[in-house]
């Protein structure tokens, strides 16, 4: 069976990763975009990593411009400008697709195990997918969820009842 950590992602230095390094974590990848109505979710993204990355999250984003390209062209310029306007700490990769004929295979894994409300098709920025410590897709958030709502989801997945 397939899992997240089957994938290769580009760094922002161009550098191939394995999402194998991931092993044994939870994951929240989301794909993001530094000129957004959705933008101020970084603050709370980060929130969400500083507070359960000693439990074991792991925040991934990937900056993605295919939305009304709301993503700087440079991807130097995306993490200074999350770094600065937002304390981004977690880790951010080189900009991808995530639908269309050139979508990153990653992406297009994550759609097909969580399909959104209508199609499989990632509607906007700031689709987020939380992943299990087995590598598998539990579940899909819509843009418009705030990353303060995916809080008891992850406390379940990390096993955690009072922090």
């Amino acid at each position: 069976m397939k899992t997240v950590y089957d994938f290769h992602v580009r760094m922002t230095n161009g550098e191939e990763k394995s999402l194998e390094e991931y092993v044994g974590k939870p994951l929240l990848i989301v794909n993001t975009a530094s000129k957004c109505g959705f933008t101020p979710q970084f603050k709370g993204l980060e929130e969400l990593y500083e507070k359960y990355n000693e439990h074991g999250l792991m925040v991934l984003g990937f900056p993605c411009a295919q939305f009304n390209n709301q993503e700087f062209a440079a991807i130097e310029e995306t993490v200074q400008f999350c770094q600065r306007n937002y304390g981004v700490t977690f880790p951010i990769f080189a900009k991808v697709d995530v639908n269309g004929d050139h979508a990153d295979p990653l992406f297009t894994f994550l759609k097909e195990q969580k399909r959104g409300l209508l199609s499989k098709n990632i509607k906007w920025n700031f689709t987020k997918f939380l992943i299990d410590r087995n590598g598998q897709v539990v579940e899909r958030y819509a843009p418009t969820t705030e990353p303060s709502r995916i809080e008891d989801d992850l406390k379940k997945l990390l096993s955690l009842s009072n922090v």
